[in-house]
């Protein structure tokens, strides 16, 4: 269990906070927001990150990666959330490059993961149907034609799903709606015949897309895993995503709170800072304190990915579950402290509360991971 940082990871933060404040400030997303631009995100920031080796962070040296650890890829996409940047690393390092390492056979790991860690291919995980997280209501189908698989059916809400070279989706060979048995994993080109992306704008202004398989056909190498069996390998992305989101979500809080607290020393109200006022210090000391547990809570959930522990579900629901609560709070405070201007375009708090909404519905709500994490636990 690492509750700290070592020097190569605290230096590798470093590195990621002078980088993302220097080419990705909160800026450069209301740019983007303002723009439409469709893809999401800058091409050009993406391939300076792949040179700074960071689509290739997790994977193993033999797929052309660093294999540095979830730690190091959590102290960067904590950096990320302080500048809310703009990237396709939770959707292809995390999510989609998880699924082919865990799933894929030897053959598809060498012609995909390469390329993932040169940042010359993005990935998108399709697995919600719906407005809520639910991956066992999966009910796109899957059935078999020949050599050949058919898909049919929809994903909804599907991170960097509109621009990824490669879509990644669970779908239903076997059995019914609600049941874990019966899923199966495919890859799918991102401009197969029969697929339609349509490109959501939402609120947090990061990248989603809704997608539809109109008789998209496979071939049976696009196969990830085997048929009907993909539940545990799902579950176990799954947790990896909700980690690393729940990192990313950490960066958000704490850079919404030190705003908050620069801001507090700065606003005046009855010849005083308002930062003087017994209240805003409760209210402030409160959520330090929280977010100085929720930092404890993800990086034991990130040490749990890197050391293979049993408890890693159990650590995933958590961290999830808690930083949403923690954001929620803090992202209110902020605003709030802010006053009327903090809910003003003008201010980029704002962009920290609308992300801080999406970010709370991704991979599982406070209520879903709270009864998972009941049921893990045998409640």
């Amino acid at each position: 269990m690492a509750l700290v940082l070592n020097e190569e990871q605290r230096l590798l933060k470093d590195t990621a906070r002078e980088f993302v404040t220097g080419h990705a400030p909160v800026e450069a997303l209301r740019s983007l927001r303002d723009q439409r631009e469709e893809l999401g995100y800058s091409p050009s920031l993406w391939q300076q990150m792949g040179e700074l080796g960071w689509a290739g962070i997790t994977l193993p040296e033999a797929w052309g990666g660093l294999e540095f650890g979830y730690l190091g890829l959590g102290a960067v996409l904590e950096e990320t959330g302080r500048t809310l940047t703009a990237s396709p690393l939770l959707a292809t390092v995390v999510l989609g490059a998880s699924a082919i390492e865990l799933a894929g056979n030897d053959e598809q790991r060498e012609r995909w993961l390469p390329r993932v860690a040169e940042g010359a291919l993005t990935l998108a995980l399709a697995v919600d149907e719906g407005p809520h997280h639910a991956p066992e209501q999966t009910a796109l189908q899957a059935r078999r034609q020949g050599d050949r698989w058919v898909l049919e059916g929809s994903k909804a809400y599907v991170i960097d799903g509109h621009a990824a070279d490669l879509v990644l989706v669970v779908a239903r060979s076997a059995g019914k709606a609600g049941e874990r048995e019966g899923l199966s994993l495919f890859a799918v080109a991102g401009d197969a015949a029969g697929l339609q992306r349509q490109r959501l704008w939402m609120a947090d202004s990061r990248g989603y897309a809704h997608l539809e398989f109109n008789q998209v056909e496979v071939a049976a190498d696009a196969l990830l895993g085997e048929a009907d069996q993909a539940w545990p390998v799902l579950d176990q992305v799954l947790d990896r995503g909700r980690i690393a989101l729940a990192a990313e979500m950490l960066g958000n809080g704490l850079e919404a709170f030190e705003r908050t607290i620069d801001y507090l020393k700065e606003r005046e109200q009855f010849g005083a800072p308002i930062g003087s006022f017994q209240a805003l210090k409760h209210r402030a000391a409160i959520m330090f304190c929280e977010l100085e547990m929720s930092r404890s809570v993800v990086l034991d959930a990130l040490s749990a990915i890197d050391e293979d522990r049993a408890d890693l579900a159990q650590m995933a629901s958590l961290a999830k579950a808690r930083l949403n609560e923690v954001l929620m709070q803090v992202s209110n405070e902020a605003v709030q402290m802010h006053g009327g201007i903090g809910v003003t375009d003008e201010l980029e708090i704002g962009f920290f509360l609308k992300r801080a909404r999406v970010a709370m519905q991704l991979l599982g709500d406070a209520g879903f991971h709270r009864d998972r994490y009941a049921s893990l636990c045998g409640y």
